[in-house]
């Protein structure tokens, strides 16, 4: 397989995951925008939540991601028998799952929220955007196999499709709900938490009817008798290990909200902001790397070892690149696009620092990317969940407590060691993928 043909693959995968994932992370920027012309506490609440939704959208990624990888080294070996069979049990155990998680965080809403710490004067509203989205999350778990099903079958332009719609449908029912337009009642967070879980259903919804349309007409029944168990217990094998590197990102992030939260409310308001403005600073890195990893999923079906390399490398380059450009131009706006947010100066001057610190955080950022998704989809599984969890624990929470709750240094203080733990991962993984270790890992014997 030549390289040129190689990278115009890469490009027709990560151009529809770029475009997707950036109307993904619209969603929560428009939700945050528009909360901000609300309340800067309705933000802090807001934020809260979704760091919790976050931990608990991963475990739906136990399935979807070995779905990927899965799926991805099947199709390299043209085994499209297994690939029926590991989207039907993707799409069961995700919907049981889900049902069962979605209760668990309505009935448990407050409890959660009291664990978080969140401040009694933003439970009221954070409560009711929890139970909200909480309730209805079993639409995000669907969503994530369908979508990492037509991902590896080279389709990842539908899903980009419907990412379109689902942000219309959002700008809508985010500007009818919380300001109560079009005859509708003014209701704030509540009204935002009813427009995301209505997106998230029209999601699953036309994902569904394109798995059908134009991936998996139907699922045999002769497929799943005997139930294909080999299957359900690759997806585990290879879904626990690679979700659990972002799992312990994310918790570790709620722990570090924690901390944030006894700072002050207007440094849980600044860290919700510059969250969600830097998502597009590293929006390429995330969505070339994805890309690449389906890509590197066939090529090792295929046994095409050299090209696996080859490619990642390239993807390595591109996400590093872009991802720091981006970052620098951010910082040199960041108080301009700061005060479109918010008024008050120290959020404004406060995060403004913080942009640039972001500037080496995204090199870092860049190379986990592409490391984490590398590694995973060529069957390497175990070492970036060993390095995830000891350097992102020893360094970023450890750290940031340290500097910036002990020795009261602050919000700035505790990015500059979110950039150390990011760049020391990054660093690692880009080693281990020059070591060429990741070879015979794969799930295809």
């Amino acid at each position: 397989m030549r390289y040129g043909s190689l990278s115009k693959q890469l490009t027709s995968l990560a151009g529809p995951i770029f475009i997707e994932t950036l109307l993904v992370m619209m969603l929560g920027a428009v939700d945050t925008f528009m909360l901000s012309r609300h309340s800067d506490n309705s933000v802090a609440a807001v934020g809260v939540v979704n760091q919790l939704m976050n931990l608990i959208f991963l475990l739906f990624e136990v399935i979807s991601l070995g779905t990927s990888i899965l799926c991805s080294q099947y199709i390299g070996a043209k085994r499209r028998d297994k690939v029926i069979q590991v989207v039907g049990i993707s799409l069961i155990f995700n919907l049981i799952s889900g049902l069962l998680i979605s209760c668990g965080l309505y009935f448990f809403a407050d409890d959660l929220l009291v664990m978080m710490g969140l401040r009694p004067d933003l439970m009221t509203e954070g409560l009711s955007y929890m139970k909200i989205v909480g309730g209805f999350a079993f639409f995000q778990a669907i969503s994530l196999s369908l979508s990492a099903s037509l991902r590896s079958a080279d389709k990842a332009k539908y899903p980009m499709y419907v990412s379109v719609v689902v942000n219309i449908v959002n700008i809508i029912g985010n500007y009818t709900l919380i300001f109560g337009k079009f005859g509708m009642p003014a209701l704030g967070v509540e009204g935002a938490a009813i427009s995301t879980s209505m997106c998230r259903f029209v999601s699953a919804a036309l994902l569904f009817i394109i798995l059908f349309k134009k991936h998996i007409p139907s699922f045999p029944r002769e497929l799943f008798r005997p139930f294909p168990w080999i299957e359900l217990k690759n997806l585990l094998k290879i879904g626990i290990p690679s979700a659990g590197e972002h799992m312990s990102y994310s918790l570790s992030q709620v722990v570090i909200t924690y901390f944030i939260n006894m700072i002050s409310n207007e440094a849980l308001a600044t860290r919700t902001y510059v969250v969600n403005i830097v998502m597009f600073t590293y929006i390429f890195a995330l969505s070339i790397s994805q890309g690449g990893a389906i890509l590197i999923g066939h090529l090792v079906g295929m046994k095409k070892i050299k090209a696996a390399y080859t490619i990642g490398k390239r993807v390595m380059r591109l996400g590093v690149t872009m991802s720091v450009s981006l970052s620098l131009i951010t910082a040199i706006f960041g108080k301009g696009l700061l005060s479109m947010l918010t008024s008050d100066p120290w959020i404004i001057s406060t995060g403004a620092a913080i942009l640039w610190v972001e500037v080496a955080l995204e090199n870092g950022r860049a190379l986990n990317f592409f490391g984490v998704n590398a590694l995973r989809s060529a069957g390497d599984i175990y070492f970036p969940v060993i390095v995830g969890i000891i350097v992102m624990w020893g360094i970023q929470v450890v750290g940031s407590y340290v500097l910036g709750i002990g020795l009261g240094w602050g919000l700035i203080a505790m990015w500059v060691i979110f950039a150390l733990d990011e760049n020391i991962r990054g660093l690692i993984f880009l080693r281990r993928w020059n070591s060429f270790k990741w070879v015979g890992k794969g799930f295809l014997k």
